[in-house]
């Protein structure tokens, strides 16, 4: 029997499995680097490049600086900021000083931040000043010792520091006024740090590298336990799966990718910046994803070759009026993971830019990369893809037992990428982890006879109208494509008659869209069931930071 009947889909060139034991730790694998590619450019913001060298040497600083005050191997320490190059900056400085890497969403609230910070039992914090005021909201009910402050301007050099510092602070008004005693600047710790030495522990491939929380949608927000050889595995993984068009970049072009999703987001961590220091490649930051002609604006100055982005990044941009302005032709890999990327996008995207949206899968939990298409596909498939490799993917019932091929059930994942568990939660690890290895995801997919999986929807998601399953994606899909339709979801509402009945929350791109144009077109292309019962126009989405679409708080709104 093929118990991998996905591999017949690889391309070629990508192995059936990946070896994670080159490398002891993620620190063995940036330094190879950092020597490797000392002159090139590792990152590039605001205009300002700062290269593999600088970031080896002010991150060996900040790791010297961290170990004097006392941390020591395996203790927490939060990153909060957004993509600015002091993030790489601090995650090869904790890592290197042997802590555990805790990445914070800077746009916390403060109970959420005093959660996370009291969880994980963070003893320091990297934090930008723009949310130093949340910060000093909770930080006495932590345990919290510490407080890197970093500004906006720090990497920029003396001159365009000090302006974009100032424009941040007193033009923009984007730092509220906070106080955090005994906080020491960035270029203070890093000034401090580099007359002393790192003292070099010893980190083995199954100690802790990142925890990485959670979004919460599904309750409290969990620590998901990486390890070090769980990051390197889905970096080796991600690499080879690209290289089938990346070892296309001309000889002597240095591979360049986008880094518009949140580094402190998962997707953004591995594929964006561990993934581009272990293939040498230059990151172009953006701190704010959600400005978009500021986004396309830096675009237009680069040539680049690789854009991971969520499904709202891509459909944002690609109708948005200075899209021109970039050129595109470049471009070898979009990768789509973090929410369903919808066909309507897609295929504007491949219209726009020649590039398929490749959609891949993943969770917090996998590191986040399980699966994902092709990178050679040439359309969109409206699928997640097949495995990795070295990964191994299922579909089962509630009793753990695969289902047939074909029939809809819990996707399971087992692999080299798969956490340790959840942070000092042995109850939650026990519902997700199975005892032979396999993670739980939540999410129900079918897995056709060439091992393509689909998504179907999350467990938590689905609707149940009359006994009959209605699955929002495909009812948004749908939804998706009726034009003068900017965005949309489903949620399930609770009714009378039916138990519940499907609720549609449409963002209009044309003033001219009824609810009786909607319900017409839905009853054109939906089974009876799967109909919105409750139709309802918004001027946008409830969404968290990375673009994905809170629906529980639609659900909450009635």
């Amino acid at each position: 029997m093929n118990d991998r009947p996905w591999l017949a889909a690889y391309p070629q060139g990508v192995p059936a499995d990946i070896d994670p034991s080159q490398y002891h730790s993620l620190v063995q694998l940036m330094e190879e680097s950092f020597v490797k590619f000392a002159a090139r450019t590792a990152y590039v913001f605001m205009g300002k490049e700062v290269s593999f060298g600088e970031t080896d040497s002010y991150s060996r600083a900040l790791a010297a600086y961290l170990q004097g005050l006392g941390l020591a191997k395996g203790d927490r320490v939060a990153i909060m900021m957004p993509n600015v190059p002091q993030y790489p900056v601090a995650v090869a400085a904790i890592l290197r000083a042997g802590c555990v890497v805790v990445n914070v969403n800077p746009l916390y609230t403060p109970r959420e931040l005093e959660h996370q910070l009291k969880d994980s039992g963070a003893k320091a914090i990297v934090i930008i000043e723009n949310f130093a005021n949340t910060l000093q909201q909770c930080i006495a009910a932590t345990p919290v010792k510490h407080v890197v402050l970093a500004s906006m301007g720090d990497m920029l050099g003396f001159a365009k520091g000090a302006l974009v510092n100032y424009v941040v602070r007193k033009v923009k008004k984007m730092v509220p006024a906070y106080n955090l005693p005994g906080a020491v600047r960035y270029k203070d710790a890093i000034a401090q740090g580099s007359r002393s030495t790192v003292r070099k522990p010893e980190i083995k491939p199954d100690d802790v590298a990142v925890l990485q929380y959670t979004g919460g949608t599904t309750g409290v927000s969990k620590g998901a336990v990486l390890l070090h050889r769980n990051v390197i595995a889905n970096v080796l993984q991600s690499e080879a799966w690209n290289q089938p068009m990346m070892g296309k970049v001309p000889a002597g072009e240095q591979p360049t990718g986008v880094c518009a999703l949140p580094l402190y987001h998962i997707f953004a961590f591995t594929v964006g910046m561990m993934l581009s220091l272990r293939t040498g490649a230059k990151l172009i930051l953006i701190p704010n994803p959600r400005d978009l002609p500021a986004v396309l604006n830096e675009l237009s100055r680069y040539k680049f070759h690789t854009f991971p982005a969520v499904n709202t990044l891509f459909g944002g941009l690609a109708r948005h009026p200075d899209f021109g302005k970039v050129d595109w032709s470049n471009l070898k890999v979009s990768v789509g993971g973090g929410m369903a990327v919808q066909g309507a996008v897609a295929k504007l995207w491949l219209e726009k830019t020649g590039c398929p949206v490749c959609e891949g899968y993943g969770l917090s939990e996998t590191s986040p990369s399980a699966s994902c298409n092709p990178v050679t596909s040439k359309e969109f498939t409206g699928t997640i893809g097949v495995p990795l490799s070295s990964t191994w993917m299922k579909c089962i019932d509630d009793e753990g037992r695969e289902v047939p091929q074909g029939q809809p059930g819990e996707i399971a994942i087992k692999g080299p990428q798969v956490m340790a568990g959840y942070w000092q939660r042995p109850d939650e690890t026990a519902k997700v982890m199975t005892a032979d290895g396999w993670f739980k995801t939540g999410d129900i997919g079918t897995m056709d006879e060439r091992g393509y999986f689909k998504i179907v929807d999350r467990k938590k998601d689905m609707v149940l109208v009359s006994g009959f399953n209605v699955y929002p994606n495909e009812v948004e899909d749908v939804v998706a494509m009726l034009p003068g339709v900017a965005e949309c979801a489903v949620v399930g509402v609770p009714d009378d008659k039916t138990g519940e009945a499907v609720k549609l929350v449409i963002v209009k791109k044309d003033a001219s869209l009824t609810e009786d144009r909607v319900r017409e077109y839905c009853r054109a292309n939906l089974t009876g069931y799967k109909q919105p019962r409750v139709i309802e126009f918004r001027t946008d989405l409830p969404k968290t930071p990375v673009g994905k679409i809170l629906r529980r708080e639609l659900r909450d709104k009635k």
